[in-house]
């Protein structure tokens, strides 16, 4: 900062603000070749010395206080004043913003002319690409003022030696840093002045703006996907949903900054490129992910995270995102509903309304065939090394929410879009996923940029059992199921911590002719050679029924898997073969270990019901469980006589205890003042927990906390831990609890609190 000649002037062809006014500098500006910089000399010592009254700039104020607010800004930790910390003023684009500017002496609108110089931070400014703006100060009212749609400035109060300057940017402006540069001059001389700020100005999308792309009329859906800097992420399975909190975090201190440093470091995107929040996204789905350009998350599918932090023990982005700004290497270990957290924070950090969505029985189609075919053994086992198909107990992705300006008409395809920063298939040499439009999606309209088929697949492929007796053998279908992929896809409702179903938004009712239409569309368009339809014959004397296991099996609890035969021929009897198997599982639909099989064989007279069953306990499969606790059970069963053959299989989740929260004086928390909480977990296993710990997490109450338990707990007793947090703001709060032992992790809790003012704080409000 401090006084020189003007920091830099671009020669156009015309005046470099595109007007001819005498208050813009740029009128003075010389003809050169398109682009080429002029370095000025300094400023002349005897103009330095004061012999020439020029005005000048000794002091900007950026008034956060009342920007922050009219921006829904001000919960950034860089709009805040501590005493480590100078505030930075962040801003939406295409919105008024006011800053107050003091000058050695008072400005004179005869005598002075002023001119502002916006150039954004991580790139190359330029005029032609609006990355460098030149901006004159104009009074009300101005001709000039109102023939200008895009970036202004003009005066909005004078006082004393100080001027209060309102300010517009473009709606179509490149978020990011922007470096703001003030020049003063005098009228009868071209001699200029320079103050540059020494802090930048933050520009972000606006949601709030009509002429903006992410522009969301809702108020309240738009403050749920934009402000709300906690939520719930949807695991486990469809027959046993699982909400997860997790916090976002957008508006702490490092995450802002980190935001911006993935689009202009690992994603490569160009300053011009970041105006566009179609880009935008689709170069944060890529970055997020590391196999690309050692991105933010690198995941692991394994049961083996030594070196970094299994996935299940995150409880927001913040430790993620710090981290990775500090070291630029991506922080391990990530899985879907971790890289769609990360996402969400950055999306809603440079505000891009954005939330994350869960899929159950998500299909994982690598073929781009919209069918998810599985090869079974003798004994009904999956063949792993011919199904290169997979269905995962859920997936999470995000939805991000813009104009789709690149698809033509884009009232058509216009809001939600599809991102998807898991790296599962490769879309233009790089792991990345959208945005796809999910009113395409939901048309089977899958050849509209981008990735339209792999995310159709996602929701609707048909699923197909084939039995492989052998490689000389031909392939015998088993069966196809048409409304099993895709279920009960969910994200957080708005302004309550409860699940929304939208699986209505990307498909039509299962089988209906609407949802069958979308399907053979996809069909036709991915050009599939796949043969789904052969026919297996329905053989009608035994019946078979494998029923759903949908008790609320509590992990450390015995089940049992059942298989129903029933013969309804009156005189025949028939002699029958039945395999009941139970597998661990991964999420992603991989079997991990084998748990139990049994074998049967019995003969079902006419006229009659068998069931037969296998309990499995829980030192069965405690040696082999999966941290989500996920299990595949199948039945392949065939009658000897006839050669027909039926083929089921389910996926369950054992449910967790949940995490209970006593927070003292709940109904008196105050910004500023301590308040107490403790956290227990009763154990439900019949062996005790060892080295038990509870983590704590909540967006504005200080850093994340880790507690341990000191003891050992016994089966029916409670681990507990206390606590204690500190409110740095008002209004309503999420606190997130999550506990790992030895014996039993991936456990979580949450509980919802007010923080009021105090009386001191609410009587200075009420005063201004």
């Amino acid at each position: 900062m401090g006084n020189c000649w003007s920091h830099f002037q671009v020669a156009v062809k015309e005046c470099c603000c595109g007007c001819c006014e005498e208050d813009c500098f740029g009128c003075s500006v010389k003809e050169l070749p398109e682009g080429e910089i002029i370095h000025l000399p300094e400023l002349p010592k005897d103009l330095d010395d004061g012999n020439i009254d020029i005005l000048k700039v000794f002091k900007v104020d950026l008034i956060c206080k009342e920007n922050g607010p009219i921006h829904q800004t001000e919960k950034y930790d860089l709009m805040l004043s501590k005493p480590d910390q100078t505030n930075k003023l962040v801003i939406r684009r295409g919105q008024e913003f006011w800053i107050k500017i003091f000058f050695n002496r008072p400005y004179s609108k005869d005598t002075d002319g002023i001119s502002f110089v916006f150039s954004i931070v991580d790139g190359k400014p330029s005029l032609s690409h609006g990355t460098l703006v030149l901006v004159p100060l104009l009074s009300k009212g101005s001709l000039l003022f109102e023939k200008t749609p895009t970036w202004t400035a003009y005066i909005d109060e004078i006082d004393e030696n100080a001027i209060k300057v309102q300010f517009k940017t473009s709606a179509t402006c490149s978020v990011g840093k922007w470096k703001l540069a003030i020049d003063t001059k005098r009228r009868d001389d071209q001699t200029a002045v320079s103050y540059s700020l020494d802090n930048p100005i933050y520009i972000l999308f606006n949601p709030w703006n009509a002429d903006d792309e992410v522009y969301m009329e809702e108020d309240e859906l738009r403050h749920e996907c934009v402000l709300e800097d906690s939520g719930l992420i949807w695991r486990g399975s469809h027959t046993r949903l699982r909400p997860t909190p997790w916090a976002y975090s957008q508006f702490e201190k490092d995450v802002l900054d980190c935001a911006l440093y993935i689009l202009s470091g690992p994603s490569r995107l160009s300053s011009t490129a970041r105006a566009d929040p179609v880009k935008c996204v689709r170069a944060i789905s890529a970055a997020v992910n590391s196999p690309d350009e050692d991105g933010v998350v690198e995941g692991n599918w394994s049961d083996k995270f030594d070196g970094g932090v299994p996935p299940i023990n995150w409880t927001g982005s913040l430790k993620i995102l710090r981290k990775y700004y500090s070291s630029k290497k991506p922080v391990k270990f990530g899985q879907c509903w971790v890289f769609a957290g990360v996402v969400t924070s950055i999306c809603r950090a440079i505000g891009i309304p954005c939330r994350p969505v869960t899929n159950y029985q998500s299909a994982h189609d690598t073929q781009s065939s919209v069918t998810v075919d599985y090869f079974l053994d003798d004994d009904g086992k999956p063949i792993e090394k011919l199904n290169t198909d997979s269905v995962w107990n859920f997936h999470v992705w995000n939805e991000a929410w813009m104009l789709r300006t690149d698809l033509g008409d884009s009232s058509e395809t216009a809001g939600w879009q599809v991102i998807d920063a898991t790296p599962q298939e490769k879309s233009d040499e790089m792991y990345q996923c959208g945005p796809a439009s999910v009113l395409a999606v939901r048309r089977g309209e899958i050849k509209r940029p981008f990735d339209g088929t792999f995310v159709f697949s996602e929701v609707n492929a048909d699923k197909v059992y084939w039995h492989f007796r052998g490689p000389n053998r031909p392939l015998k279908l088993l069966g196809t199921k048409q409304d099993v992929i895709g279920m009960l896809i969910s994200t957080k409702a708005v302004g309550k911590f409860d699940r929304d179903d939208i699986t209505h938004t990307y498909k039509y009712p299962e089988k209906s002719s609407k949802e069958r239409e979308a399907m053979l569309n996809a069909l036709r368009t991915s050009e599939s050679l796949f043969s789904r339809y052969y026919l297996n014959e329905d053989f009608n004397d035994v019946r078979f029924d494998f029923p759903e296991i949908q008790d609320d099996i509590v992990i450390g609890s015995s089940f049992k898997v059942r298989l129903i035969v029933t013969n309804v021929n009156e005189e025949k009897e028939y002699d029958v073969t039945a395999s009941l198997r139970v597998d661990t599982m991964l999420y992603t639909g991989k079997v991990k270990a084998e748990v139990k099989k049994e074998v049967f064989l019995f003969t079902i007279p006419p006229k009659s019901k068998e069931e037969i069953s296998m309990e499995i306990t829980y030192n069965d499969y405690a040696p082999k469980l999966c941290n989500q606790c996920a299990f595949n059970v199948a039945c392949l069963a065939s009658v000897d006589e006839t050669d027909y053959e039926y083929f089921a299989q389910d996926d369950f989740r054992a449910r967790k205890p949940d995490i209970k929260f006593d927070i003292r004086n709940v109904d008196g928390l105050i910004v500023g003042q301590p308040f107490k909480g403790t956290v227990k977990l009763k154990n439900p296993l019949p062996v005790p927990l060892t080295k038990g710990q509870f983590l704590i997490e909540s967006p504005g109450l200080g850093e994340p906390l880790k507690l341990n338990v000191k003891e050992k707990v016994e089966p029916g007793e409670s681990a507990t831990a206390d606590f204690q947090l500190v409110a740095q703001l008002d209004g309503e709060k999420t606190i997130s609890a999550k506990f790992n032992s030895r014996e039993l992790d991936d456990v979580d809790g949450f509980v919802k609190i007010t923080i009021g003012l105090s009386n001191e704080i609410s009587n200075e409000i009420t005063s201004v």
